[in-house]
């Protein structure tokens, strides 16, 4: 049975791995030339997807690339002294099992798993999908394939031809957020340098294996902002929401123009009523984006695509049966996921100066507080914590024609 994958960030090489191992003959397209190796952002891997990362081989590898940043330092507008937190004790609070990591190392770690055992198609894209398999693409010639799985991101070209514009099924939270990569000048070692006020959080943080840095700016918008594809745009839009917050924040805007990589999006969430049409299906951000950095988006990611591959060795690769059965399976850590993200938004981006000090006030008391404690304070008072630590799956065996 021969399946295409599109995207080669992080849910679709995890797929890839499981499908080729549940005897699926399995083709990767990514429109990028190469396999991205920038550092890309920090991203969080909980317990769940620590577990599928172990039972793929590379849990070790992905520890070993974790950020290490495992201290805070909060400076409140307008406040004198800034709020000192042990992020290693918030950490292990949120979750029994915690992995911060950039994502690229991540996406290269998971493509390294198997990338012998898949087609992988760099520099090329999807065009059309007929309902009877038939796949046409920018560069390679047409092809034929049983099932076509969207795994490329939030601004999915697989749902855009099968599902219909991406706006019938977006739904911005009212916040946006950029991060630009910049000489870690200040020596960054473990460290995370926050700035927040109300309505705008600004951060940055250094990587232990990396010689840069990274500065992550969330700000409330409002409304969806109008500024896709347009860079200039965006960097306007940044400028002006952090104006005069610290001269720390003005140094790292100050990078904008010297430096291209740069990432800048709306918070959105995807709401769509099915991720599947015929032998299309959907997963990860393309199918159920709970909001780019406040929604544990990339644990969901590699959850979801073991659901899809164990579901469909489970139905024995017919898509009717397995499909319903992935979503069935996925619902419930889907709304949660949602649930979670709005509330990390309204607590990364205080709305009022009571919300900005109860940000840094309640991160010190519960890095102050022994384990037990601060676990039970985090977890009475945060959706994420007990999303992330209720979340099971099945697990699937390995179907008896695998090779």
């Amino acid at each position: 049975m021969r399946i295409l994958v599109s995207g080669a960030g992080i849910a679709g090489p995890v797929l890839a791995y499981w499908l080729t191992r549940q005897g699926f003959c399995v083709t990767v397209v990514e429109r990028a030339p190469t396999p991205r190796k920038t550092g890309g952002h920090a991203v969080d891997l909980f317990r769940p997807a620590l577990h599928v990362s172990e039972k793929m081989g590379v849990l070790r590898r992905v520890e070993e690339r974790a950020t290490g940043t495992s201290r805070m330092t909060v400076h409140q507008e307008g406040a004198r002294r800034p709020v000192r937190v042990d992020l290693s004790k918030i950490f292990r609070a949120t979750s029994d099992q915690h992995v911060e990591i950039m994502r690229d190392d991540l996406s290269e770690i998971y493509y390294d798993a198997a990338r012998d055992d898949i087609e992988y198609l760099f520099g090329d894209s999807i065009t059309a999908i007929s309902p009877d398999g038939e796949v046409r693409f920018e560069n390679a010639a047409p092809r034929r394939f049983d099932l076509v799985i969207g795994a490329d991101g939030l601004h999915s070209h697989v749902r855009r031809l099968v599902f219909g514009d991406e706006s019938r099924f977006s739904t911005s939270i009212g916040a946006s957020f950029g991060v630009l990569t910049l000489p870690n000048v200040s020596g960054l070692d473990g460290e995370l340098l926050m700035h927040v006020g109300v309505g705008r959080t600004a951060g940055m943080y250094g990587v232990r294996h990396l010689d840069d840095a990274r500065a992550l700016f969330l700000f409330r918008s409002g409304r969806e902002l109008d500024h896709h594809h347009d860079a200039s745009r965006q960097k306007e839009l940044l400028r002006d929401a952090f104006d005069g917050m610290h001269p720390d924040v003005d140094r790292w805007l100050a990078e904008l123009d010297r430096n291209p990589a740069f990432y800048f999006d709306s918070i959105a969430q995807l709401r769509m009523d099915t991720w599947s049409r015929g032998r299309v299906t959907l997963v990860g951000d393309a199918g159920y984006s709970p909001g780019p950095v406040v929604g544990g988006s990339t644990s969901l990611a590699v959850v979801g695509a073991y659901v899809l591959a164990g579901e469909l060795a489970r139905a024995g690769g017919d898509h009717e049966l397995a499909f319903p059965a992935y979503e069935r399976a996925m619902a419930e850590h889907v709304r949660g996921s949602r649930t979670a993200a709005l509330s990390a938004a309204k607590t990364l981006i205080p709305a009022s100066r009571l919300g900005v000090r109860a940000l840094a006030q309640g991160a010190r008391l519960i890095s102050a507080l022994p384990a037990g404690p601060g676990c039970a304070l985090l977890r009475l008072t945060t959706k994420s914590a007990r999303l992330h630590n209720s979340m099971t799956v099945d697990d699937y065996p390995l179907s008896p024609t695998a090779s």
